[in-house]
């Protein structure tokens, strides 16, 4: 029974470590004036520059497009409606009995290489307007600007409360991308982990928090 009261007694005291990433254990986190988030001038929390990666690579999505976008018409155009002869048909294998000039293989093959190409081109620029370039904790400490690139090769710019704005995972915790999700946008804003943060600690406690929202 000693034994056990001892057991139960250094437990007592053993400190359990806080995930310091949400509104609710920050405050359990920090010791006063620890981190000063109303700063007196604008601060760069994060910046990540490799305009040349999105630049190729919205470059290769507008090739694929028109690839794509080619083989659409010219499927239209060329296919021609062939049957196939009942008589033959016991002899010839089974991709040779497909009458690819019929209206629904014409079409289908039409409709399916363009939404290929449209799917490619749709995806890389809806990476490039949710790949954060800067993250910017504005005066006062209550406002960020997120920079995004563009598909254009130019920066989106837009400003937000801190308020709406939460993280997914902690910049300790991340391996490839930390998550952004701010309040009335439809996808997360992604940052990607080999950018640089100028600001560690500051981004911890301001844009690196995970905030809940009521409905």
């Amino acid at each position: 029974m000693l034994g056990v009261y001892s057991f139960l007694r250094k437990l007592a005291f053993v400190k359990i470590p806080l995930k310091c990433n949400s509104i609710k254990t920050v405050k359990m986190c920090t010791k006063p004036l620890d981190v000063n988030t109303n700063v007196t001038k604008d601060v760069i929390l994060y910046k990540y520059h490799n305009s040349r990666y999105f630049n190729l690579m919205n470059i290769f999505a507008i090739c694929q497009f028109g690839f794509w976008t080619y083989l659409s018409v010219i499927s239209l155009k060329t296919l021609r409606d062939v049957p196939v002869q009942e008589t033959d048909r016991e002899e010839k294998r089974w991709w040779e009995k497909i009458n690819l000039g019929e209206n629904k293989y014409r079409n289908g093959i039409a409709a399916f290489s363009f939404l290929v190409g449209f799917g490619i081109l749709s995806f890389t620029w809806l990476y490039s307007l949710r790949s954060v370039k800067y993250l910017i904790l504005r005066k006062g400490g209550k406002q960020i600007t997120i920079v995004t690139y563009t598909p254009t090769m130019t920066n989106r710019m837009f400003t937000v409360n801190l308020s709406d704005l939460s993280s997914k995972d902690t910049r300790q915790a991340a391996k490839s991308h930390i998550a952004l999700k701010v309040r009335g946008h439809s996808f997360y804003y992604l940052m990607d982990m080999k950018g640089e943060f100028q600001n560690p600690t500051l981004f911890d406690y301001t844009a690196g928090l995970s905030r809940s929202w009521k409905v």
